[in-house]
């Protein structure tokens, strides 16, 4: 067991002993290559999946079945139809999804510009979504062709509802989250109280950025959003936001990317906060680094430093940060300067395991 993780530079495998106490980094993989997202299917524990943006061959997916000793890159790789009207072409495969526990092989894969892909076969050969890709706005919904956010704009955060894998939400950075009932023939925004404080409407229907949503497997109705513009919380069936950060700190306050979940409590939440102000400087809060956990559904917040360093100018990025099914539960983060941080206490106390690795874009408890 251990950790997975994506780099600027690379893939790197991080081993954990069964006390969590000692780990073991291994040598690099695609060393030279951006990996976006790298995970292993909880469905079988052994095939791992790459989201990659080589040099040579542009954005494309390898895949393992022995933890890395062999790769195999996609037969047929996330792409747009060759010919078509937008004439879009992937600049990044950025976010990965295993599908359905009953769909074993599905996989689904989020690019930039903001498309859907989905494979059957693990991962070897991908389709578009056309339900999405399609979608008569989706050229309103998406930003296309600008794309302002810095590296693009990307579609991220595809979660297969447990109950029903024809029931599915996804975010948009920038364009909001959305969601579809029918496999994605059809899409709705699910966007209502979420704020978007660039725009002379702060509550559109569309247009929000969310940086990264989950859905509790447990709750399956409820689901919670790490946005541009705060942090959030939805409690199906009402289709309403309501933003569970103005508990921060205010001096802290509820800007960030990543957010995660309490395997078995859906009331308890982490995320990382990051300034926000100003130029966005993308760092801690006045460079003192801090993970805070909500036990009450965001009700109140708590600071978890114990460990930390006490000025760094890092953050982490919305797919650096997981949590395992321990107990406790472990909780592990990535941050821009290369170092993986992890907690067996559920974020109580912090110690560096991993150091001097490239830029972390990705971490994945396998």
């Amino acid at each position: 067991m251990g950790l997975i993780i994506g780099t600027r530079k690379g893939v790197f495998f991080l081993d954990a002993d069964a006390s969590r106490s000692t780990w073991t980094l291994g040598e690099p993989h695609f060393l030279g290559h951006i990996a976006q997202h790298v995970m292993v299917d909880p469905r079988n524990g052994t095939r791992v999946l790459a989201a990659m943006r080589t040099g040579h061959l542009g954005p494309t997916v390898f895949f393992s079945d022995d933890r890395g000793a062999t790769w195999h890159e996609a037969s047929r790789p996330p792409a747009f139809h060759s010919a078509e009207r937008l004439a879009r072409s992937l600049t990044a495969v950025f976010w990965l999804t295993p599908g359905h526990a009953s769909e074993p092989g599905v996989w689904f894969a989020g690019g930039s510009p903001q498309g859907l892909f989905t494979s059957a076969d693990g991962g070897d050969t991908w389709a578009p979504v056309d339900g999405w890709n399609d979608h008569p706005n989706w050229e309103t919904w998406a930003e296309w062709p600008e794309q302002n956010t810095p590296d693009g704009s990307m579609l991220h955060s595809v979660i297969v509802d447990p109950r029903d894998p024809a029931h599915m939400y996804l975010g948009l950075s920038s364009g909001g989250v959305f969601e579809t009932t029918d496999r994605g023939t059809d899409w709705q925004p699910l966007n209502a109280g979420s704020e978007a404080t660039f725009f002379p409407d702060p509550y559109p229907e569309f247009g929000q950025d969310p940086h990264c949503v989950r859905l509790h497997p447990l709750q399956p109705d409820r689901l919670y959003q790490q946005n541009h513009c705060g942090i959030y919380r939805m409690d199906r069936p009402e289709g309403r936001w309501q933003r569970i950060g103005l508990a921060m700190p205010t001096e802290i306050g509820d800007i960030g990317f990543p957010i995660e979940l309490h395997p078995r409590d859906p009331d308890t939440a982490w995320v990382f906060p990051m300034d926000g102000t100003d130029v966005w400087p993308r760092t801690s809060p006045d460079g003192r680094p801090a993970v805070y956990v909500t036990r009450d559904a965001g009700g109140s917040w708590r600071r978890l430093d114990n460990g930390l360093p006490e000025r760094a100018w890092f953050t982490v990025k919305r797919q650096a940060m997981t949590v395992d099914d321990g107990g406790p539960v472990g909780v592990y983060f990535g941050t821009t300067s290369g170092e993986v941080w992890a907690s067996t206490d559920e974020g109580d106390s912090w110690r560096c395991i991993a150091q001097h690795l490239p830029e972390i874009y990705s971490v994945e408890w396998a």
